[in-house]
């Protein structure tokens, strides 16, 4: 899929508290805050599990990340739906690939900025 400087992709899920543990195990993180329930009955969803939303898009997109920075803004929680919107901010053709940068913002339902992330990969020409 061609990718041009402005183009805009979003997605957006719900974290389940079995997708936290999940994270969890397979990651070896299982600090309090992701394993024992608050006082509203949530756990708080890792840092990088939360950033895994733009990396969906990034395989829609056949995206190959060289270069990723985030800032963690507001915790998030499991029941917490986010929605990732990522801008192509940047397209620079090369031989058999284009230079890809990006920028996303993460909001949680109440319209909260939870993270914002940029980075630079590549996609290969067909």
């Amino acid at each position: 899929m061609p990718v041009n400087k402005g183009d805009i992709f979003t997605w957006k899920r719900t974290f389940t508290e079995k997708e936290i543990r999940r994270f969890g195990e397979l990651t070896g993180d299982m600090g309090q805050h992701h394993t024992k329930k608050d006082e509203n009955g949530r756990v708080m969803v890792h840092g990088l599990l939360t950033a895994s939303i733009g990396t969906k898009i990034g395989g829609d997109l056949h995206y190959i990340a060289r270069e990723m920075t985030s800032r963690f803004l507001r915790p998030v929680f499991s029941g917490d739906t986010i929605t990732c919107e990522l801008l192509v901010t940047d397209v620079i053709p090369k031989e058999g690939f284009s230079l890809v940068t990006v920028t996303s913002v993460y909001t949680n339902q109440n319209g909260k900025e939870v993270l914002s992330a940029s980075s630079e990969g590549i996609i290969r020409d067909k």
